[in-house]
């Protein structure tokens, strides 16, 4: 009788792993544990057969030495009186398929033995049965816990990694926050300075009509073209940072799309690991019941 092999589940260390591959390695576990005990069934039914078949043998073998023990018994209790006795003129000789005391005495020692074979075989195939059910289900709990240390840790890696991106949200509204008012700072910094670049051209468009000689590139001339030169630089330089800001503020933004875009997954992997997954995992199956004593 071949009997089926305990297959080996090492479980190796969590630290490198994930939980997805934990969860992986459960599965085919479970997998490796339904075939190792489908094959396990199938011989525990071919065994119960061979010994439904043995316990036909010996019951027919049995009825038969009743039947041989009374018909024996029967002729024992013959005497010269009794009044059923007849003569039989063919009964003295010997049958063509008659057994001898040796054959007679193998057969039913083999019959014996054979029973006695497969009743050991069952006794056998028992022990290993419950060998199996109580390893299988001590590697199928082991393993949850495995599984279920390693969805822990994940949780907590994603309630960790949820913190930090709030955190850093926080950071990017402040941000986007002093931008904004930075940009109206800007924009009424240039608004500021357009009205005295407006009074300096037109001063200097004013002058630009005095008749003759009078047309003169005098101290106020060359001052006011200055001044019209700074404010127009200074203009210059404050729309330069406002696109810088503006597009500062436009990064900003994307940035704070992105961070609530993660810490939206992280709350819904959050949700279906803890609440979803961890709350199914509540009702595995004890080692008693996995081992089928429930």
């Amino acid at each position: 009788m071949i009997k089926p092999e305990v297959l080996p589940l090492e479980i190796p260390p969590i630290m490198n792993k994930t939980s997805q591959q934990r969860f992986k390695e459960e599965t085919e576990l479970i997998r490796n544990i339904q075939e190792l005990l489908k094959r396990t069934v199938k011989q525990a039914v071919n065994q119960m057969q061979l010994n439904r078949d043995h316990k036909q043998v010996c019951e027919m073998d049995w009825s038969d030495k009743v039947e041989t023990y009374n018909i024996d018994e029967k002729c024992g209790r013959y005497s010269n009186q009794s009044t059923n006795i007849q003569f039989h003129p063919s009964s003295s000789k010997f049958e063509d398929s008659a057994s001898t005391p040796e054959t007679w005495a193998k057969h039913s020692h083999d019959n014996i033995y054979r029973a006695e074979r497969e009743r050991l075989a069952s006794v056998n195939l028992r022990a290993l049965v419950d060998n199996i059910l109580h390893d299988t289900a001590e590697d199928l709990r082991l393993q949850c816990d495995v599984v279920n240390q390693a969805f822990a840790k994940r949780c907590e890696e994603l309630e960790d990694a949820k913190h930090k991106l709030e955190h850093s949200l926080r950071k990017t509204l402040q941000e986007i926050g002093h931008q904004e008012h930075n940009i109206q700072a800007l924009k009424q910094a240039i608004k500021d300075k357009e009205a005295p670049l407006k009074v300096a051209q037109t001063r200097l468009y004013d002058r630009s009509f005095r008749p003759n000689v009078d047309l003169c590139r005098d101290a106020a001339q060359f001052r006011l073209i200055s001044e019209v030169e700074e404010l127009t630089e200074s203009i210059e330089s404050l729309k330069k940072k406002l696109l810088e800001s503006e597009q500062s503020l436009h990064n900003l933004e994307d940035s704070r799309m992105h961070l609530e875009k993660e810490i939206a997954v992280k709350t819904n992997s959050l949700f279906i690991d803890r609440q979803k997954c961890m709350a199914h995992r509540t009702r595995y199956p004890t080692i008693l019941k996995l081992a089928g004593y429930q």
